[in-house]
């Protein structure tokens, strides 16, 4: 923006704020949706986040940890035990969270966490961090009726835990109930919001 001061010829140009940059960690988990989690990195950055992701084991069989790294420009994390680095990286990653996004979620990192299961990174990550957790979960329709997974949902969200509820769609298998990965717009509205 320009602004002319009277009585000079001089203009200034008045810098506007910068806005803040967020810091996001994206736990991707192994659902034929992880192929989204791409396109909610470009969405989130355009809203102004840097992104770090986390991948399990099993993200890792669907979309590439190099597919990631490409995306975000960030190292991505895959593994507790990476014998390049002296640090933890579940305690480094817990320390700049400012906000936690799972997308997509898995009935069973799901419960791993709503029964204080820490066995690979993603979920030492998020036991240990004291930033927002957002869950997004994808899954079979039949999974994520199930009582037990219910249960475990119920269990996280009085625990403070943010669900996106999944919505009807299309899925994996070729039936259309809800399980579908809530859209991606709706998803970075969230995070943008909860920040």
């Amino acid at each position: 923006m320009e602004i002319f001061l009277p009585n000079t010829m001089i203009y200034k140009r008045k810098r506007m704020p910068s806005p803040k940059i967020k810091q996001v960690v994206l736990g991707v988990c192994g659902s034929i949706a992880a192929y989204k989690a791409g396109d909610i990195i470009r969405r989130l950055q355009d809203n102004h986040c840097e992104v770090t992701v986390i991948m399990t084991k099993e993200a890792t069989r669907f979309i590439t940890p190099l597919t990631m790294s490409s995306l975000s420009g960030k190292n991505v994390y895959c593994d507790m035990f990476d014998e390049g680095s002296w640090s933890m990286a579940h305690i480094e990653l817990a320390k700049r969270a400012e906000i936690v996004l799972i997308a997509p979620a898995t009935a069973n990192v799901i419960g791993k966490l709503a029964n204080g299961l820490a066995d690979d990174l993603l979920t030492a990550f998020v036991i240990t961090t004291r930033a927002k957790v957002l869950i997004a979960p994808a899954m079979n329709d039949e999974m994520f009726a199930n009582e037990i997974v219910k249960d475990n949902c119920n269990k996280l969200k009085k625990h403070g835990f943010i669900f996106i509820e999944p919505v009807k769609g299309r899925l994996a298998c070729g039936t259309i109930g809800v399980g579908h990965l809530a859209e991606i717009e709706d998803i970075v509205k969230t995070i943008v919001a909860a920040g």
